[in-house]
Order: structure tokens, then sequence, then C-alpha cells
């Protein structure tokens, strides 16, 4: 009998940062409070998928209306946040929110043609030997398909107070997750991705910027080539074999980013 593991498409890349911590949050089920900051790019998120799906339906819906959803998914979590200590309050938080999502919405939005927010794409299992199939999951709820002038691609937006330098958007670590996005659209659609991906990114540190960055060639990181294997096939080993190498110089291995510290014996 198989043993089917799902993963994610946006876990992909924290599997590579850190194995051992990933073992813990999706085999293991260690879980956490979530963060202000993380809460507010849930919040902006939300409201900016809500205007652009208005877009594809044509019902209209302004920025001044879809902020009405970044205010409640800030002020009403359906999931713990931690406060204690944050380096931000929940009007800092509103007005940066706020700042950012009519920046999206009168400046970014309006340069895509897009055909589908949030979509629910089908799982893709894929059989790797030994008795283990992972099942690729995924909805692109914070990701948008966009038609450009060279066909279709996936444009993803990404919040942090690092989002954005000096008016592009950091790609750096987002090609696991978009491989397998465009993995899952083709899997789902039935219609090739035939142009690059693109993060929009918003920053939600000191001065509010939106940037745009692209990537290529981030499916045949995850499927690899002849000459290299991709994510996926290393992945799999991991999996199979049950073994997920610790990361101690890894830049999220603290008590405040992982849920397996207290009881990792890897870290200094």
């Amino acid at each position: 009998m198989s043993n089917v593991i799902s993963v994610r498409a946006s876990s992909w890349g924290s599997l590579f940062n850190c194995s051992y911590a990933w073992e813990g949050v999706h085999l293991l089920g260690m879980k956490s409070a979530s963060s202000p900051r993380a809460l507010l790019g849930t919040a902006i998120h939300a409201s900016t998928a809500a205007f652009d799906a208005s877009r594809i339906n044509g019902s209209g819906l302004s920025a001044f209306d879809t902020a009405e959803l970044l205010i409640e998914s800030l002020r009403n979590p359906d999931y713990d946040v931690d406060w204690r200590g944050s380096d931000i309050t929940l009007n800092q938080a509103e007005a940066t929110g706020l700042t950012l999502h009519t920046m999206y919405c009168n400046e970014i939005s309006p340069r895509y043609e897009f055909q589908a927010v949030e979509l629910t794409t089908k799982p893709l299992e894929i059989d790797c030997g030994g008795g283990v199939v992972i099942r690729l999951t995924g909805q692109l709820d914070r990701a948008r398909i966009c038609k450009t002038g060279t066909g279709v691609g996936i444009a993803d937006v990404k919040t942090g107070g690092a989002s954005v330098s000096q008016g592009v958007a950091k790609t750096k670590g987002h090609a696991p997750q978009i491989g397998t996005y465009e993995i899952l659209y083709e899997h789902t659609t039935g219609e090739p991705i035939t142009a690059p991906a693109h993060i929009i990114g918003l920053k939600t540190k000191g001065k509010a910027e939106a940037g745009i960055g692209e990537i290529r060639g981030a499916k045949q990181m995850m499927v690899g080539t002849e000459e290299f294997p991709g994510l996926i096939q290393i992945g799999a080993e991991m999996l199979r074999t049950g073994l997920f190498p610790p990361n101690p110089q890894s830049f999220t291995c603290s008590a405040k980013y992982c849920t397996r510290w207290s009881t990792c014996p890897y870290h200094e």
C-alpha cells in the first residue's frame, strides 16, 4: 500500500531551507500562533484578491470597497495571533495595509489582464517509488493567472519588510512555489504556461513600495532535466527515507520562526 504524502505548493521552499523544521510543521503538525506581520500579509492578500476578482467578474468593486475586507481580516482573524512584543500595532497595521492595498489597486492591478484569482487546482499525484506518492496540492489563492502578449503566466503577490528593493520585487526563494503552481495550473486547465512568472512585491516596513520581479524556469527547477534532478525528486528521497536534515545556519533558525526550536538539538 502506498504512503500518500500531501505537499502544498507554498511549502516547497521551506523544505529546502530547513527540512527538520518542515517535517515538524507539515508532517508532525506542530503549529504556533501567527504573528501580526503575517496577519497583515494575509489581510493584504485577501483584499487585493477581492479587487482582482471583481475585475474579472465585472462587479465593479473599487479599491475603497475591497479595503473593507482588509480591515475585517485584521480585526477579526479566524486563527490565533500573538501580538506580544510585536513591532507593529493594529492601527499601524491598518494604515500600512490600506496604503499598500490602494497602491496595488491603482498602480499594479491595471497592468494585468487576469484570467483567474483563487483558482482551486486538482491535486497531482506523483509516484516516487518505494511506496511513496507525493500529492501536490495548492489553491492559487495568492496567485493571479495573467495573460500577457507572450501567453499565460503566474503572478504571485508577496508581502514583507524586504519584499521590494529599489522598485523591484524580491524573487529569491520563491521559484519552488511558483514552479509547483505552474505544474498544478497546467494539470488543472490543460493550458500550458508559456510566460515568465511575476512576483508582485508589497513592502510592509518603512516606506510603502510596490514592485515587480520576474522568474523564469521555475517549473524546470521542480521537474529537473537530463543533467540534474528536480526538487520534486530530491524531496521524494527525503520523504522515502524519512531523513530531514536540519539547517542551523538558516535565517529562520530561531524560537521566533521555528515551532520545533524548543526540542531541536541542532541549534546553538
